[in-house]
């Protein structure tokens, strides 16, 4: 028999029944009855309350991220539910699943421009992969249900669930979770490809002198790490990671150039435009990634392996289309692959690579810290085993090319949207999965002041998370375009920040101060010993830049390196 309940306890029934265990949210009136429906619950889920809205919902896609697992978030309506927007884009473009709850005016007063009356479900249309909007507690459970489901097969994405306060508040009689076989009509995750295209594919591969494996975020969310390097190994063929795509493959991997694109190495940008073959691995072909798209890898015949096909031909055309989930095709295409030489390929390729390495000696002897030193020095600290969670920026890029990832899943970051703020409350969100692992921030000192009131929730939750601000007292990548493109005319980038570490102490949280390289892992140390959320600030040089850089929609070789004079000044 079914149990009497009103529809906020079927609510948690619904989330107990996904495999929630913990959900990041904010009371207010049109969600009160599920704030109360809580207390029933709280040995089964644990409810972070965040400082805002927003932070709610990049802490559950943290926890997203880091655990593989749907995270969940919740709010009430009206202004609750709008400032949830820019954590659902952010989940929307990284394809990050989340399910976000929020509360509802009285389906009566709907239209009736109610006291925090929003119509969010047609606000989040854009920037949700579906919503629903839920007025009959007969069909919370199924709703719930369904969201999960939408929200983690396929390509991965945000789901908003809104609920009417007086279907929280109603009552059935005896209810039970529903267990049937969910089927939605024109939503069918896509099967493996055809052998026609196996063969085609393979024909491609085996036959390209030059070619080129592009390795998106596609291949963390299908869990092709293993595939997508044994196409590399049978093929020898050279990777290149997207920002998203840091950590499947290993950075100490002989054929991995490192990242692509607008910052990413000059050897992988050069190669992609040379190469005659470009296989495509879960990404999207996004402007950071290409340039000009009317010069990107003019050469190369291209093969887009691709779980969504409204990517496919979006941005780029392509000669083989693969709409499947990555490992599947992989696993279907890898048994074909031939090795073949390719020894004058990678001899250019390990040319390219030399030439880069000396932009990583320079930076390493300035006397001024360098916020690539400070890094650097993190992952010297870590041992490279951190859970790193980077906010957006110069700070970000530098991430990518100063803290070397060996292994999946270890590099969290806002890619498509660019959210500032993001990294800090995401970090929270995935210490609740990784609660035994080393979890680092970096995070600039405009991205940290977003959403600084997070740090109350680490505090309160006790986080165990490092919270590093590389504070160069700009908002720096904005900056850099200044400089490089508006004849260094800093109109609002020069930022002032709270003394950090008196802020840490205020928080509750212990506060450090590093302006030299050689106190950098020492604070580390301090850090690493004290269970709970601590906060280091970096003093760092104020005009640094960010190099290799893609000027925007310049062709995609057409790259400004670093001037070898900076660092002779910067030595004198």
């Amino acid at each position: 028999m079914g149990k009497k309940l009103r529809g906020a306890d079927i609510v948690w029934e619904s989330l107990v029944e996904e495999g929630v265990e913990v959900v990041f949210g904010y009371p207010g009136g049109a969600i009160l009855p599920a704030y109360d429906a809580l207390n029933n619950y709280r040995e089964k889920i644990h409810h972070v309350l965040v400082r805002h809205e927003q932070g709610a919902t990049h802490m559950a896609d943290g926890y997203a991220r880091a655990s593989g697992k749907v995270g969940c978030a919740m709010a009430t309506s009206g202004p609750g539910a709008t400032n949830m927007v820019t954590g659902l884009a952010t989940a929307m473009l990284d394809s990050s699943p989340i399910v976000c709850i929020t509360g509802q005016v009285p389906s009566g007063a709907i239209g009736g421009d109610a006291f925090q009356e929003v119509d969010v479900t047609g606000v989040t249309i854009p920037v949700t992969k579906h919503n629903y909007l839920v007025t009959d507690v007969n069909e919370i459970a199924s709703t719930i249900r369904e969201a999960f489901y939408v929200a983690r097969t396929g390509r991965p994405g945000p789901v908003l669930v809104d609920i009417t306060k007086d279907a929280l508040n109603a009552v059935i009689e005896d209810f039970e979770y529903p267990t049937y076989t969910i089927s939605l009509p024109g939503y069918k995750p896509p099967a493996p490809v055809t052998n026609e295209q196996v063969v085609a594919a393979l024909e491609l591969i085996n036959k390209a002198k030059k070619p080129v494996i592009l390795a998106g975020h596609g291949v963390l969310i299908s869990g092709a790490m293993n595939e997508v390097l044994e196409l590399s190994r049978k093929g020898n063929i050279p990777v290149t990671t997207t920002l998203l795509g840091i950590g499947g493959v290993p950075a100490s991997h002989p054929l991995n150039m490192g990242m692509m694109g607008m910052h990413g190495e000059a050897c992988a940008n050069h190669a992609i435009q040379e190469a005659d073959l470009l296989i495509a691995c879960g990404m999207r072909f996004d402007d950071r990634v290409t340039g000009n798209v009317s010069t990107y890898s003019p050469n190369s015949k291209k093969i887009h392996i691709e779980i969504d096909p409204t990517e496919i031909n979006k941005n780029i055309k392509v000669d083989i289309a693969l709409n499947t989930d990555l490992m599947v095709a992989l696993r279907q295409i890898n048994p074909g692959v031939t090795f073949n030489d390719r020894s004058e390929w990678l001899h250019r390729i390990r040319d390219w690579q030399e030439d880069a390495n000396q932009r990583d000696i320079l930076q390493m002897k300035t006397p001024t810290l360098m916020a690539a030193q400070a890094i650097r020095a993190i992952w010297e600290g870590t041992a490279g085993n951190a859970l790193v969670v980077s906010d957006v920026g110069q700070h970000q890029m530098l991430e990518c090319q100063y803290y070397q990832h060996e292994s999946p899943y270890t590099l969290l970051t806002s890619g498509g949207l660019g959210t500032m703020g993001f990294s800090v409350p995401a970090a929270i969100g995935a210490s609740f999965h990784k609660q035994d692992r080393e979890i680092w921030v970096i995070v600039g000192d405009g991205c940290v002041q977003m959403t600084i009131m997070e740090f109350a929730t680490a505090v309160q939750e006790n986080a165990n998370i490092k919270i590093c601000i590389i504070n160069n007292g700009y908002l720096g990548m904005v900056r850099q375009w200044q400089q490089l493109f508006y004849d260094a005319r800093y109109a609002e980038t020069p930022i002032s920040s709270p003394d950090y570490v008196k802020l840490a102490d205020a928080y509750g949280m212990p506060g450090y101060r590093v302006s030299k390289l050689e106190d950098a892992i020492p604070t580390m140390r301090k850090a690493q010993e004290h269970k709970g959320p601590v906060v280091i600030e970096f003093v760092v040089e104020q005009h640094d830049m960010v190099y290799p850089m893609v000027p925007a929609g310049a062709d995609l070789h057409a790259m400004i390196r670093r001037p070898h004079r900076q660092f002779a000044e910067m030595e004198m």
